[in-house]
């Protein structure tokens, strides 16, 4: 869970900190604050995360565990050919990567100066599409595949209306992989020090984690749902969840990144990794 209050430019001025709290936010209202966010910190982001992503790599999160090795979309040799929609792409790191082992990718993204970046990488090797994973402009069954590294689903406040887009534009036997932060993190503080060791809320509180202006508008929100919660909107998503992984923190990464810390990581697992198929 994000707890990094970034400063941004309002009508309260340059420099206007929003005020974190708790409270229910809706899909619109998550939708249009994830843009705003988004486009306003992209040219950040990319800059402190670039070189960890790498322009195509596929990082499935902070612990750096990488899809050439994790196969979780299938051996890379499988990949070529195939239609793959990466939903949340940022600046389509993994569609790049995708497209490297043949496969013919989609970039999706709800922020248009993500989708910039993907272009000032490359100058847009494959279509790059502005639009909401809640309503997907495509036709049924027009992809073999769909992932997400971190993308869309943790920002949604009703994921499951999310699944089944997602499932609509599957083929039958299609996978939908996502990674999301671990559930269990939103009970403990997010600092990547000993201060985030410590359990700090309750694990059942689904309440959205909101940043806020002066007049109540978000301008950043992130759902919780428990492990179960998760599990069961992927059922009602119309899919059969074929594993859930939780990646361990490895030797070599010694990184942080907000929350996550070699520390924390090798004591509490810090991402979930859901593989679920169409029937």
């Amino acid at each position: 869970m994000s707890q990094e209050i970034q400063a941004y430019e309002s009508e309260d001025g340059p420099d206007f900190e929003p005020q974190a709290t708790r409270r229910t936010a809706g899909d619109t209202e998550s939708s249009r604050a994830s843009r705003g966010w988004w486009d306003r910190n992209a040219d950040e982001y990319q800059t402190d995360h670039g070189a960890f992503l790498g322009d195509d790599r596929f990082v499935w999160g902070p612990e750096g565990l990488d899809e050439a090795d994790a196969r979780l979309l299938g051996p890379a040799e499988s990949l070529a050919g195939l239609d793959v929609l990466e939903i949340g792409a940022g600046a389509a790191q993994c569609s790049r990567w995708l497209a490297a082992q043949g496969a013919r990718p989609v970039a999706l993204d709800l922020s248009h100066r993500q989708l910039q970046h993907a272009l000032r990488i490359d100058g847009g090797a494959f279509p790059l599409i502005e639009a909401d994973a809640s309503a997907l402009p495509f036709a049924d069954g027009s992809f073999d595949l769909a992932c997400s590294a971190y993308g869309a689903v943790p920002f949604v406040a009703d994921p499951v209306k999310v699944f089944r887009e997602v499932r609509r534009v599957l083929r039958p036997g299609g996978r939908w992989i996502f990674s999301v932060t671990h559930p269990v993190r939103w009970a403990f503080p997010d600092e990547p020090g000993p201060e985030g060791l410590s359990v700090a809320a309750s694990y059942f509180d689904r309440t959205p984690y909101v940043e806020q202006d002066d007049n109540g508008n978000a301008v950043y929100v992130e759902h919780h749902r428990t492990l179960g919660d998760r599990v069961r909107d992927v059922v009602a998503g119309g899919f059969r969840l074929q594993d859930l992984v939780e990646p361990e923190w490895p030797s070599w990464n010694a990184q942080e990144w907000g929350g996550w810390s070699p520390l924390r990581g090798n004591l509490l697992p810090g991402t979930a990794i859901f593989v679920c198929v169409r029937d």
